[in-house]
Formats: structure tokens, sequence, C-alpha cells
């Protein structure tokens, strides 16, 4: 099994293998592409993120800059990002229809070694993140390796997500803990 092979299954894998460096030049390529092309060029962007990302809905268009390292990524339908979005996607990232992903959110699915030695020589493991339909996460929120946010939950500003949130809650902090339930006032 390959370095690559491994790191889509989730595995422990050498993450400084010469083969991932033409995977992650094309998302260098992909992402100053992107952020170069003017904001009324919008069929231009729209097919740039068809070429790079596995899924993006309609009325989808991330305002610049963006940043995203394989393109692994879904986004649905109706979807709102806005500046700064840093993905780094060596594990899939799912997000679903209607959210509102805000200003300098950063999503992770990267592992990397805690102890020194290893995580000096590259090994790592990937784990996935899914932002469920609905959902808003605030400005500066970081979501972590591994984490699924429920439908419709909010993520307050500047939150870290280390673990999973249930559906339908407001949840913030360092790190973020469900705060109560959303109401329909």
């Amino acid at each position: 099994m390959t370095d690559i092979e491994k790191m889509a299954a989730g595995e422990v894998y050498w993450g400084f293998h010469p083969d991932f460096v033409p995977p992650l030049e094309r998302g260098k390529d992909f992402c100053f592409q992107y952020n170069q092309t003017p904001p009324s060029d919008k069929d231009s962007k729209r097919r740039l993120l068809e070429e790079f990302l596995q899924k993006v809905g309609r009325n989808v268009l991330p305002n610049s800059p963006i940043h995203i390292d394989f393109g692994n990524m879904e986004i649905g339908d109706d979807t709102v990002i806005n500046f700064n979005l840093v993905v780094l996607d060596e594990a899939l990232v799912k997000i679903g229809n209607h959210c509102f992903i805000g200003p300098n959110c950063s999503i992770y699915t990267v592992v990397h070694s805690l102890d020194y030695k290893e995580r000096n020589q590259g090994y790592m493991y990937a784990k996935p993140v899914v932002i469920s339909d609905n959902c808003w996460l605030c400005g500066n929120v970081t979501v972590l390796p591994g984490v699924t946010i429920g439908e419709g939950s909010v993520i307050g500003a500047g939150s870290v997500v280390t673990k999973d949130i249930p559906a339908g809650v407001l949840a913030y902090g360092n790190p973020c803990k469900v705060i109560k339930k959303i109401s329909q006032k």
C-alpha cells in the first residue's frame, strides 16, 4: 500500500514521501489561481472549484482567499464561505447544505505524531471532518481532526472544536463545549 493510499485509509503514513509533492503543488496552484481570479469572474471561480474539489453544490462561491491542500472536500448547496478559509484535507472534509462558514475558519484533518522523533520523520495520519447541514461556524473557529458537527448547530466565534458536537446546539469555547439547545426563538 502506498503512503497516499494509507493516508486515504486513515492509517499512519510517511507525509514526506515524494509522491505527495505533485498533489500538494496542484493544491497550491489551485489556491493561487482561485485567489487571483477577480470576484466578478464568478464563472471562472466556479470552474476552478469544480475541477479541484470532490463536490461543489449549487450557489457556492467561497470568498478569497482560501487555502486548501488536496481538494479532498465536498461542499453542499447554498453554503456561504467567508474570507480566509484554511482546509488541511488529507482526509475527506464534508460541509453540508445551507452552512455559514465565518471568516478565518480552519478545518484540519491531519494528525502529527506527539513523539517528536516520529513527527520530525514525517509520520502522521488523517481523520475526516463533517459539518452537517444548516450549521454556522462563526469567525475564527478551528475544527480539529475527526470531528462531526451535528445538523443545525452553531459554533461561537473563536472556538476550538476538539470533539463531536450534537445537532441543534449552541457551542463555544476553547475547548468548545455545548452551552444550550437551540430553540426556535
